[in-house]
């Protein structure tokens, strides 16, 4: 019954025609830039994923920020993820993910916080806050994602690093994780596994392949994220607090080979994507859209894709994806981040050597 049900619903999502819309190049000169934050001022923080950060003001890149911390720059490692405090007004410090190496050639997804200088030009006071455990030998499935919610916690996501995906069911690991940390990087307060034997207390959910988008939903305050299936599966998820998500005993994709991963696409006590994709778009990064320059849009979702080389717009309504429209296909780019602005704009980031930062016109 759980199989027809999902089918009905995935069957009412409507399917768009792909609207006709183009791009503007606001800079280029980015090597596989990955994320991208915007000022106070206007002015953006772009990482580049061989570890560089920068500051993109009127189209002109900076200099790279000093005092980066050091990545693993290989494969889907690197620099990845950049938000600002909600305070950052008031104490500018901003937050990072990246793959760092640790003992024995090792690596992980850690979460660093520094304050960037007021003439923009470096980090201060550096630290690693957060590390994801156990660390890796593995160039994959990063995820990376920082999303601040509300009270002033964050959430970080974490992929399960390809070569250990059972371990996305085991809640004594950080892989294949969302954890829900203070912004000193603890276990924030009510978290549903504090306290629990075997646990790790900063685990929010659990049961993710490798999560690379994650937005906080303005009307609600809940987060939203997507990940990458494997052939096919990729997923739209609304993580609560102690849920699993399935994978990989439950998935809409399949291995590379071919083959049939875990038991199928439902089991009592695992949760349904509210979208998902087949074949595969690669999705990477996520926003609401809650400006004014389309007010259509006002809550729906939007979503970058890597291997689907488009910009994808998800209608939601009361909590649930009932429209679903393609965009910009015919720009043959990796869409790597997407982000509203300030200014009501969507803004884009191309996951390429020569990588962009584009403003969609539509």
């Amino acid at each position: 019954m759980r199989k027809f049900v999902l089918a009905v619903l995935m069957a009412s999502v409507t399917s768009f025609p792909a609207k006709a819309a183009t791009v503007e190049t606001v800079a280029s000169g980015l090597e596989n830039p990955w994320s991208l934050a915007f000022l106070p001022d206007g002015a953006m923080l772009v990482t580049e994923r061989p570890g560089r950060l920068r500051i993109v003001q009127d189209g002109v890149l900076s200099d790279p920020i000093a005092n980066v911390p050091d990545v693993v720059a290989k494969k889907q490692g690197g620099l990845l993820d950049v938000a600002l405090h909600p305070d950052f007004a008031k104490n500018r410090l901003i937050y990072l993910t990246f793959s760092e190496m640790r003992e024995a050639g090792a690596n992980g997804t850690s979460l660093a916080r520094a304050r960037l200088s007021d003439d923009n030009k470096a980090l201060e006071n550096v630290e690693i806050i957060f590390r994801q455990e156990p660390a890796i030998k593995s160039g994959a499935h990063f995820g990376g994602r920082i999303a601040f919610a509300p009270d002033g916690n964050l959430f970080v996501t974490l992929g399960e690093r390809y070569s250990q995906r059972d371990s996305a069911q085991d809640l004594g690991t950080d892989l294949g994780k969302v954890v829900h940390l203070t912004d000193s990087g603890k276990p924030a307060p009510g978290n549903p596994f504090i306290g629990k034997a075997g646990a790790r207390p900063e685990i929010w959910s659990y049961g993710h392949r490798n999560p690379q988008g994650a937005a906080i939903e303005p009307s609600t305050g809940l987060l939203w994220t997507v990940e990458h299936g494997a052939q096919g599966g990729d997923e739209i998820n609304r993580p609560e607090a102690g849920k699993n998500y399935g994978w990989p005993v439950i998935t809409y994709g399949r291995d590379y080979s071919g083959e049939k991963i875990g038991e199928g696409t439902a089991k009592d006590g695992m949760e349904q994507p509210l979208h998902y994709w087949d074949p595969s778009i690669a999705p990477s990064g996520l926003t609401f859209y809650n400006g004014t320059k389309y007010p259509d849009w006002q809550g729906d979702l939007l979503v970058g894709a890597l291997a689907g080389m488009k910009l994808v717009r998800l209608d939601i309504e009361n909590g649930k994806v009932v429209g679903e429209e393609p965009m910009l296909e015919d720009l043959g780019e990796r869409i790597r981040d997407v982000r509203t602005g300030p200014d009501g704009e969507v803004y884009l980031l191309t996951d390429n050597p020569e990588g962009r930062i584009l403003k969609l016109i539509r």
